[in-house]
């Protein structure tokens, strides 16, 4: 669960809700293994990863304790991860670096066997993280050398050793010697050979060359990697219409900032053998209807850029004031343009995972690094129709441009057909239509900031006046206009054992086609346990055309319903539950 920001593993995650990220990460995993249980030559083996409560670390730093009850635990870590396990059957789950309660993962028996296997039945393998074990005995301090980490690791359900093998290589001795029981070892073994016939790894070992060459890059998945960017960018704000841009009134594009020019995926990713950036993707769909100009503006960071310095260990920022000629040559380009498009937000060196002091990724702002803020003022100081487009892997602060920039484009890391998907959502050839699966709060003194906060925390700061963030999670605005109601339960009441469906009717009131989601949010009233204020229990995203009205349902379960109560056990208390449907977490009736 991506719950903060802080932590440079954002960009990686699926999105701060429970419920978006178990629906996510199901259909991650049925994606990878494939449509049967036995996964074919065409399909590989799923990891879930990092099992558990990783991505809340404290301090926002990589690595760090998970200071969490059992409740807060299995209320929302847990559930993305057993949704793995019990509806897409993961065939591996990775152990986690952190600890829980004082124990770290790697040697948590509670976590990889009471609840892994016992409580929710998990058959595949349990794998380290890359040097975890070693991290039991020269960071966690609770094993004196690799030998005993490794004794501590396989009796807690460790079954493979992700890393140089150090720590493993003592299991033959230890067996050999008996400080491990043969026994032991035997059943880590076993669950090795099961994920390799569950793959079918005995009767056919390799891979088919000339399929993977056949699909790989191939036509059919450049067109979905551009619909997945297309669908994923999100319009945060419009302020007179701004966007879409009308190419018949535009002679001269200014594009400028220092992601427009480059390819940014994100990390743990390697170079595509297609790639669009957003300055080329403005210029390939632009042609010469207009003239497009392009200035860098300033750095985020020194040396190279995109995916590769994401392993460069160092990280320069330039110097303070370096970046004043700069902005100043982006300031003139921005003159000669009927519009300018900055581009701007983080990079692969500056959110990321860090894995070591020397290779840092992690922040205390969020805030835009360097001279950015100081460039996008000062193009919006030239007065032209300013458009703020952020490529980047987490939520920032951009409280400035939410206020003084009139239109504003989320992308995230678009992947390899990123500029493509901009310049169609820029120029109107695609309505934007994604919505935020994380919250963008004013600043890190409001962390945590989710929207599925508990009654309780809900005071205003005395500095700020509020406790509302910059943009809520789910949402995400449209060229067009939306309107919800009618909205309407098949059955007000249901018993434990029944279910009801949830319909409410979504009408295009504007003058172009595109799409809308429909969030469905639950609140029980009273409970014996508090709950939060509001929880996501569905979502569908319809495409209609300009006046067109569809009837979006959802079926209510018991399982929606349930909460664990004081005993820890899962139930569904007798009660009067609020029913909320809209287009973002902040719009619903």
């Amino acid at each position: 669960l991506a719950r903060d920001p802080r932590w440079g593993r954002t960009e990686e995650l699926y999105g701060e809700d429970p419920y978006l990220v178990s629906r996510t990460g199901v259909a991650a995993i049925e994606g990878l293994q494939g449509p049967n249980y036995m996964i074919d030559r065409h399909h590989v083996m799923a990891t879930a990863k990092h099992y558990a409560a990783h991505s809340e670390p404290e301090g926002g730093t990589n690595t760090a304790p998970g200071n969490f009850s059992e409740r807060i635990i299995r209320e929302s870590f847990f559930v993305p991860f057993r949704a793995a396990v019990e509806e897409a059957h993961t065939g591996s789950i990775m152990a986690s670096y952190n600890e829980i309660n004082g124990i770290p993962s790697h040697v948590n028996h509670w976590l990889l066997d009471t609840i892994l296997r016992k409580e929710w039945g998990f058959d595949g393998y349990v794998t380290s993280d890359g040097g975890g074990l070693q991290m039991l005995v020269n960071v966690h301090h609770v094993a004196a050398d690799n030998a005993q980490a490794a004794r501590e690791a396989l009796a807690a359900g460790v079954d493979y050793d992700l890393s140089d093998g150090s720590v493993y290589r003592t299991i033959v001795d230890q067996v050999k010697s008996g400080a491990i029981p043969e026994a032991e070892l035997d059943k880590a073994v076993a669950r090795i050979l099961y994920a390799k016939f569950r793959l079918g790894l005995f009767d056919h070992p390799y891979v088919d060359p000339d399929y993977a060459a056949k699909i790989t890059n191939s036509p059919e998945h450049q067109k979905l990697a551009l619909r997945a960017a297309q669908e994923a960018i999100v319009l945060l704000k419009n302020d007179g219409n701004l966007l879409p841009l009308d190419l018949n009134k535009l002679k001269t594009i200014a594009v400028i900032g220092p992601n427009a020019a480059d390819i940014h995926i994100g990390g743990y990713s390697r170079e595509p053998a297609h790639s669009v950036s957003i300055l080329q993707g403005i210029r390939d769909l632009v042609g010469s209807r207009a003239k497009v100009l392009y200035s860098e503006g300033c750095k985020i960071t020194e040396g190279r850029q995109g995916w590769r310095a994401w392993y460069d260990d160092e990280v320069k920022f330039p110097a303070p004031g370096s970046q004043v000629a700069s902005i100043k040559a982006a300031v003139e380009t921005a003159r000669q343009a009927d519009v300018a498009i900055v581009v701007v937000g983080e990079n692969e060196s500056t959110n990321r995972e860090a894995w070591s002091e020397k290779h840092l990724g992690d922040r205390d702002s969020l805030d835009l690094l360097g001279a950015q803020k100081d460039l996008i003022k000062a193009i919006v100081a030239t007065g032209k129709p300013t458009v703020v487009f952020l490529i980047n892997g987490r939520p920032l602060s951009i409280n400035y441009t939410a206020e003084h920039v009139p239109a504003i484009l989320e992308g995230w890391y678009l992947g390899q057909e990123g500029g493509t998907a901009a310049a169609q959502v820029l120029f109107g050839d695609v309505n934007p239509g994604g919505k935020l699966p994380i919250t963008f709060p004013r600043s890190v003194g409001m962390l945590p900031d989710y929207y599925d906060h508990k009654p309780s925390a809900d005071r205003s700061y005395v500095d700020v006046g509020t406790r509302k963030p910059l943009f809520p999670f789910g949402y995400g605005l449209s060229y067009t206009t939306f309107k919800f109601d009618n909205l309407r339960l098949d059955s007000p009441a249901i018993g434990q054992y029944g279910s009801t469906t949830v319909r409410v009717d979504v009408s295009n009131t504007g003058t172009r086609e595109g799409d809308e989601v429909a969030e469905l949010y639950i609140h029980q009233n009273v409970a014996m346990v508090t709950q939060p204020v509001m929880r996501l229990a569905g979502f569908r995203r319809v495409h209609l055309m300009s006046g067109e009205k569809a009837t979006v349902a959802f079926e209510l379960t018991p399982e929606l319903l349930s909460i664990l109560d004081i005993n820890m056990h899962r139930v569904v208390e007798p009660g009067t539950v609020d029913v909320m449907v809209g287009p973002s977490s902040d719009n619903t009736q």
